[in-house]
């Protein structure tokens, strides 16, 4: 019953116009009220701080910070240059490029989060501007940056050779 509520809640402050935020921030408390009654009011605060406070929560600004800080060194237009002097002759380079720069973004950051808000912001106008839909723009800026650092050679190194053989039996 309170998650039907919930749903109906959020889906009408979101036909409002509500900030998605602010929605579920709404949803929450009013959920938190309903089920725990309005003794849980002076705890709703510290509650809300508490999973702000979790450090996966906390990184997705810094990655984002950190894709504006290469965008805005250079580092963004650069990459694209050096993929569309790579890829930039075939047709449908645009794309193509897309995926270059997010293969070596990808690499440079490690974060797909940054990758998006560094190159998303140049490539995907230059894409609508050379006539791709939009729809495709965004699905390709958006679903290259995970897959770009799965394709590349691992961080981590390899187990050598002898460290897989059996160790030897002791003698008696």
């Amino acid at each position: 019953m309170t998650l039907a509520l919930m749903l109906t809640g959020l889906l009408a402050l979101i036909l409002i116009d509500v900030p998605i935020a602010v929605a579920l921030g709404c949803v929450a408390v009013a959920a938190m009220v309903l089920t725990q009654g309005t003794d849980i009011l002076p705890n709703v605060a510290l509650v809300m701080f508490d999973g702000s406070t979790k450090f996966p929560l906390l990184a997705i600004p810094m990655f984002v910070l950190a894709g504006a800080i290469m965008n805005s060194a250079g580092l963004s237009h650069r990459l694209i240059a050096f993929a569309s002097a790579l890829l930039g002759f075939v047709r449908g380079g645009l794309s193509m490029i897309n995926i270059g720069v997010s293969l070596f973004f990808a690499e440079i950051s490690g974060s797909a989060v940054a990758d998006v808000a560094a190159t998303g912001s140049i490539l995907i106008p230059a894409m609508k501007k050379r006539g791709y839909p939009k729809a495709f723009a965004a699905a390709v800026t958006s679903s290259c940056p995970g897959s770009g650092s799965s394709r590349s050679p691992p961080h981590r190194p390899r187990p050598s050779r002898r460290s897989r053989r059996r160790p030897a039996r002791p003698r008696c």
